[in-house]
């Protein structure tokens, strides 16, 4: 793959610039930060075009992606839109030889995600996805207790969680054709946590969901996500993951994540970290406290880093797809009513 000499070498370009939250902006900030160039920007819509020149003076703005490729010497692209187009939009980046970065998640099937490892690898680029969390406080912190420190001995599952009771946000990201479903937006991130925990393979997930609940009073109608839709995943070395994402939860659970281990259990939200072991006559002592603060920038800082200096990539396309795979399987598994064996390529 052709390194850059320098940072500032590297220009870059999202396609998706506006939404709910500015996103565009906050990537091409990042960007900014790690030393990249932004240089262009391709939306459809001329409002959040008008936004990206006023954000950025002298910007490039497309109505398509296809009319980027064409005019612009953007060298990485970072694709900003609905989780069913990044797949396609990825490929024709990726065959039109641009380094890719996909919002999470990266894809709604592993075929997909196989699709743009393979392309990505034909045209000696770079596929990533845009998993800035791996470097949240709450899993840094995680990492070197459970890890590192072994604070709870061995583990043996994880239980991850996320949810309430009430009607979804009518928007693209209900729509199950549109978003992939109910695992998908915040499960991705969970999944990506407990990953970093548990090292093993893959050996087989089973899928459980419940619909029908919510969809009579959303805009999408059938096509809605599920009311609750969760995931079993068993390891080869015989540790287990559940995910549970719920919109019929009356009483969530405490935290985000429980690691259950030999020797105790942790328990860790985003602001928040409790860890709870035993005296020497076997009572439960708990310790609290709170996470460092979120060192996301470090993944923009690492792209740059691998297109320079060579610097081995944390989040590559192969880390990227093991969330989609499981989040796949769970899906199909639920629709088959069975369980269903991982694949690796």
């Amino acid at each position: 793959m052709k390194r850059f000499k320098k940072a500032d070498d590297i220009q870059v370009g999202v396609v998706g610039y506006g939404g709910a939250f500015n996103m565009g902006r906050a990537h091409f900030n990042e960007m900014k930060q790690a030393g990249m160039t932004p240089l262009a920007v391709a939306d459809p819509d001329e409002e959040r075009l008008e936004i990206a020149r006023r954000d950025f003076p002298g910007i490039e703005t497309y109505t398509s992606m296809k009319e980027m490729l064409r005019k612009s010497a953007v060298n990485l692209i970072t694709i900003i839109t609905p989780h069913n187009t990044h797949a396609p939009l990825a490929l024709a980046a990726l065959r039109a030889g641009r380094h890719v970065v996909c919002e999470k998640p990266l894809a709604i099937t592993t075929a997909e995600c196989d699709a743009m490892i393979a392309a990505a690898k034909k045209s000696g680029v770079v596929i990533s996805t845009y998993h800035n969390r791996h470097w949240d406080g709450c899993i840094l912190r995680a990492v070197q207790a459970i890890r590192k420190d072994r604070a709870v001995g061995e583990i043996v599952r994880i239980e991850s969680h996320m949810g309430g009771y009430g009607l979804p946000r009518d928007w693209w990201r209900t729509s199950k054709t549109i978003s992939g479903g109910i695992l998908y937006d915040w499960g991705v991130h969970l999944l990506e946590y407990s990953l970093q925990l548990i090292d093993s393979e893959i050996t087989e997930v089973c899928g459980f969901a419940h619909k029908g609940f919510w969809a009579p009073k959303t805009a999408w109608k059938a096509d809605t996500n599920e009311d609750e839709g969760r995931a079993v995943v068993r390891f080869r070395s015989g540790q287990y993951l559940e995910l549970t994402i719920s919109t019929i939860e009356s009483h969530p659970k405490q935290g985000q994540l429980e690691i259950t281990g030999t020797e105790g259990a942790y328990i860790f939200d985003n602001p928040t970290w409790e860890l709870v072991r035993h005296d020497k006559d076997g009572n439960s002592v708990s310790t609290r406290g709170k996470n460092p603060p979120s060192e996301g920038w470090r993944f923009y800082q690492n792209v740059a880093d691998h297109l320079v200096k060579g610097e081995k990539l944390v989040i590559t396309g192969e880390w990227s797809r093991r969330p989609i795979h499981i989040l796949d399987l769970a899906c199909r598994s639920a629709a088959r009513n069975a369980t269903l064996k991982a694949k690796y390529r």
